[in-house]
């Protein structure tokens, strides 16, 4: 008998459930599949059916539109947050068909702050961005953390994660640097499939969180690191004629089992694809990922590319990128013909009923898509069990084993730039900080108020940033320059020049900073981590083992003559790609 048998015949029932499904929904309920928008949780958890928010329709109105996808947003305690998606989940089985919501979400275990892309969640255990795993390149540890946060997602009744990133760090400047595995295909390969492993598992189960892969065929090299969730920054381009080299941590991902792929808003230049968004480019979508790599899961558009919208009183225009001469309707048919099977971040399904009952779409087209959507809500078991237990969300997420294991990899994330002797620190010296909590450096030293007093300096800094309009999501998005201006580089040269100085810095992007690196005693850079465990760092409590994902450049103009497509290509780095030293 065939070892492959029970799978077989699992997916057979699977299929069968679906078709029986599918014969008995109306063309809105099968339209209402295909639309991923975000709804928010309350900070109390308080649920209410009826409110909207970021200036979308309420949970009621989208459910009566036979919406059952649902990008959570919003954090609140875990028994809070159980409680909410269980109301919700009531809800939706009280419709006429009883179809059970999926509820995903973007990053929740990171330092980081975004509410475009990530959101850090006290009510987990805390780990290193992607980055800090590349520094790592360790395979177990990224699967022994997919496996922690699939227990806490499916704890508080996440059954999709909007992650990981397979995209390269190729463009330093580029705002999502701090999503990726680094600028090496090879690791950002291999830590891409142990990341699906330990959130699917090796099949997609009733215990699984379904991957969204993104964002095929890999953000990254965009027209002077702007980012496509603004206008200004929809070109792709590939100067260094290394589109394919951005394939093969989504070959890994496939491999790997992968539920779901999210193409970005970028429109490739210079290539031989259509120069429209990627969610809308069929030699990309049907040709590349259907037909060359046989995906035949669901693939979903990165969040608004259809209609615009007001969030937060600002609008944004829809990331329909290489087609905003069409309408609403005209995009979607678009998007469809090019393979795509959901719309992040809308809610209209009226229009595709409207196109279906028009002609201008055929219900077999749709049925191909709502098999896909259906077929996962089996596979996750969310028609036996859609509930979660509220009691167990609280001591399953943020555990202290979790807490403990996310703590041991901030630290073994930290990398070691530069030693002159200085470290590891001795003692309990005198020492004046910067951006480090004073309780927690007063278990290391005395915290002093001036370098003077000090015998040495702790600065704990981030890379540079060309702040943009201050309106929601825009003031998210860290971009531009990665150089230290003045004054502030030259207060920072001033304190070096008075004490010793360790700086510890926050790679969420390669920093360019050769005067700093020349000036400090001791530099560290880590990509999310606590005070505590750079300070760990620092004093020798833990030894720094980890090397860069990435390389710093040497200066701005380096960095703007290296291509964005091409990995370790700035010329004479400040520090090369793998670098690291130890105690």
């Amino acid at each position: 008998m065939s070892d492959h048998l029970p799978y077989q015949d699992a997916s057979r029932a699977i299929d069968e459930r679906v078709q029986d499904l599918l014969g008995r929904m109306t063309i809105e309920e099968k339209a209402g599949l295909m639309f991923h928008t975000m709804v928010m949780v309350s900070p109390d958890g308080a649920f209410n059916p009826d409110v909207g928010a970021f200036g979308l329709a309420s949970i009621g109105e989208m459910l009566d539109k036979h919406m059952t996808h649902f990008n959570l947003v919003g954090v609140a305690d875990a028994k809070s947050i159980a409680a909410w998606v269980n109301q919700l989940q009531a809800l939706a089985a009280a419709k006429r068909l009883s179809i059970p919501v999926t509820l995903s979400s973007d990053p929740r275990h990171s330092f980081a702050e975004n509410p475009g892309v990530h959101m850090a969640t006290a009510a987990f255990s805390q780990w290193p961005e992607a980055p800090g795993f590349a520094a790592i390149g360790d395979e177990e540890l990224v699967e022994e953390f997919g496996d922690i946060a699939r227990q806490e997602y499916l704890a508080i009744g996440l059954r999709a994660a909007l992650h990981p990133m397979a995209d390269l760090a190729t463009e330093p400047r580029w705002a999502r640097v701090n999503g990726t595995f680094g600028e090496d295909n090879q690791v950002a390969a291999k830590l891409t499939a142990a990341y699906i492993r330990g959130f699917q598992g090796l099949a997609l189960g009733a215990e699984s969180i379904a991957c969204m892969t993104k964002h095929f065929p890999g953000g990254g090299p965009q027209k002077d690191g702007e980012d496509p969730h603004f206008a200004y920054g929809r070109e792709q381009v590939y100067p260094g004629d290394h589109f394919n080299y951005h394939l093969p941590p989504f070959e890994a991902a496939f491999e790997a089992g992968a539920a779901m792929i999210m193409p970005y808003y970028g429109m490739p230049i210079g290539t031989e694809h259509e120069e429209v968004g990627f969610a809308f480019n069929k030699s990309v979508i049907t040709g590349l990922l259907r037909e060359k790599y046989g995906f035949d899961g669901v693939v979903c558009t990165d969040w608004g590319p259809l209609t615009d919208a007001e969030i937060m009183g600002s609008v944004f225009p829809a990331r329909a990128w290489g087609v905003e001469d069409l309408s609403v309707d005209e995009r979607m048919i678009k998007a469809l013909d090019a393979g795509i099977d959901q719309f992040g971040g809308e809610s209209c399904p009226e229009v595709l009923v409207e196109l279906l009952r028009s002609g201008r779409v055929s219900e077999e087209r749709i049925d191909c898509s709502a098999r896909r959507l259906l077929r996962d809500k089996f596979r996750l078991g969310l028609f036996e069990n859609r509930y979660v237990d509220e009691t167990a969300a609280a001591n399953i997420a943020g555990n202290p084993a979790f807490r403990a294991a996310g703590e041991l990899a901030q630290r073994k994330s930290l990398v070691l730039l530069k030693n002159n002797g200085l470290l590891p620190l001795r003692g309990r010296p005198k020492l004046y900080i910067e951006n480090i909590k004073p309780e927690v450096a007063a278990l290391y030293g005395e915290v002093v108020a001036e370098p003077s007093a000090a015998d040495c300096a702790i600065l704990r800094l981030a890379t540079p940033f060309e702040p943009r309009n201050d309106i929601f999501l825009e003031s998210f998005f860290h971009a531009g320059d990665l150089d230290f201006k003045e004054p502030e580089k030259s207060r920072l040269l001033t304190i070096m020049e008075e004490t010793p100085t360790i700086v510890d810095i926050y790679l969420d992007r390669p920093a360019v900073m050769p005067e700093i690196a020349a000036a400090c005693a001791g530099l560290v850079a880590n990509f999310g981590a606590s005070d505590a465990a750079a300070l760990d760092i620092i004093f020798g409590r833990f030894k720094p083992s980890a090397t860069l994902p990435f390389e710093l450049p040497s200066s701005m103009e380096a960095v703007r003559a290296q291509h964005p497509d091409a990995p370790h290509d700035s010329a004479d780095p400040l520090f090369p790609y793998g670098f690291g030293l130890r105690y």
